[in-house]
């Protein structure tokens, strides 16, 4: 068995891009940036009001002041302020020639000749500078960025309608097992429900990415490698649940090498997923997984989502958060790295959640985070801080 960490770099640096391809930026959510986006112009554009209020001299605002002009939002100033002078001004007009301030209005009052009288001590400037948001040129989003819906609005702003992204990866997902049936099928002795096919889809379509299931595979070699060859026909990725370990009817790691993958690791010393494996092969990479839910699930979140993302374009790698123990933790056997399903509380310490195993994906359903137990690491006191990754 490798470490995470091994086996984490074994798939960052196996990964490339699969070419690029321009988008509409309506159409960029969740894909992967192959270019910086810079900016066409400066932002603000030009000086202009942050408030509702009169633009006028800073020098006068203790003074009465006539109000020569009215300045809405998209209208350019058509006259110079002069001493004792203001514009009745709206929030993001500009800033007409000769003012150096905009009073709020909610700080003035009118006198009876309909003059401007300012009711408060002193005020800040209240304006927003030409550029100093955005010079022209500057880099707004990187390469590699992964678009969210934060970023939208900066690519409208500087008029990226077409953006260059990474092409997507292509998935294929397949479950192996004679005891599985799909999950509208109720099942009879000695089986159970498929669940794995579908968290994992889940899980990549939450990336953005397209996935075909292509069903269940028997517990024989041939059936196992009839479902790998038709699953590259299509795909790029391939991801199998099941069959991975050492028994008698877990052959898919007779049938990736058979096909000519070649294996880069067999075995993570993480608890759970142990049996995780990983190959590639032309352009193919395929990662097979224990085919119990709660290790396929984490094994998806942990290397399975650096590799899809990898391919995406992006440098992923988990985040974690170093939070507090609220209660005493134990376990018996500290040879793997552990990912135990925890609540993060509302206070922010963390609780394990009653958990049963790696067959146990209800007691997962409970959880909104992973807690990270090292390799040796057999107590945990209360109070004592661990790393933490949220799901």
């Amino acid at each position: 068995m490798i470490t995470y960490e091994e086996a984490y770099r074994l798939i960052t640096q196996n990964v490339n891009t699969l070419g690029v391809e321009t988008v509409g930026f309506e159409n960029t959510l969740n894909r992967v940036l192959a270019e910086d986006i810079r900016s066409d112009m400066a932002m603000p554009p030009f000086d202009k009001s942050a408030m509702d209020g009169y633009a006028c001299r800073m020098t006068d605002i203790h003074n009465p002041l006539e109000v020569v002009e009215e300045i809405p939002a998209g209208k350019w100033p058509q006259k110079e302020i002069g001493k004792n002078q203001c514009a009745k001004i709206m929030t993001g007009a500009p800033i007409p020639k000769g003012a150096d301030t905009v009073i709020m209005v909610e700080h003035t009052h009118k006198d009876k000749n309909g003059l401007v009288e300012f009711t408060n001590d002193n005020t800040k400037s209240n304006i927003c500078y030409l550029g100093e948001d955005v010079k022209e040129g500057d880099i707004l989003l990187t390469e590699g960025t992964i678009i969210k819906e934060k970023h939208i609005p900066v690519l409208a702003m500087v008029g990226a309608t077409k953006v260059k992204v990474f092409k997507k990866a292509r998935v294929a997902i397949v479950s192996t097992g004679n005891e599985l049936v799909e999950p509208h099928l109720k099942p009879e002795l000695s089986q159970i429900r498929n669940s794995n096919a579908y968290q994992m889809m889940a899980q990549t379509h939450s990336l953005g990415l397209p996935v075909h299931y292509l069903g269940i595979a028997a517990d024989t070699i041939d059936d196992t490698a009839r479902m790998l060859h038709k699953a590259l026909e299509n795909a790029d990725v391939v991801i199998m649940s099941g069959a991975v370990s050492m028994g008698d009817y877990d052959f898919v790691p007779d049938v990736l090498k058979e096909a000519g993958f070649h294996v880069h690791f067999h075995g993570v010393a993480t608890k759970p997923g142990k049996k995780t494996i990983f190959g590639t092969k032309d352009n193919k990479w395929f990662v097979g997984v224990p085919g119990n839910p709660v290790s396929a699930f984490v094994q998806f979140k942990m290397l399975i989502k650096p590799l899809l993302l990898g391919i995406m374009g992006n440098y992923y790698q988990p985040q974690f958060y170093k939070l507090p123990l609220a209660v005493d933790f134990n376990r018996r056997n500290a040879k793997r790295k552990a990912f135990e399903p925890v609540i993060i509380t509302e206070v922010g310490s963390v609780k394990p959640v009653e958990y049963h195993g790696s067959a146990h994906i209800n007691g997962l359903s409970y959880a909104n985070g992973l807690m990270v137990i090292e390799i040796g690491v057999k107590t945990l006191k209360k109070g004592e801080k661990v790393d933490v990754r949220p799901i």
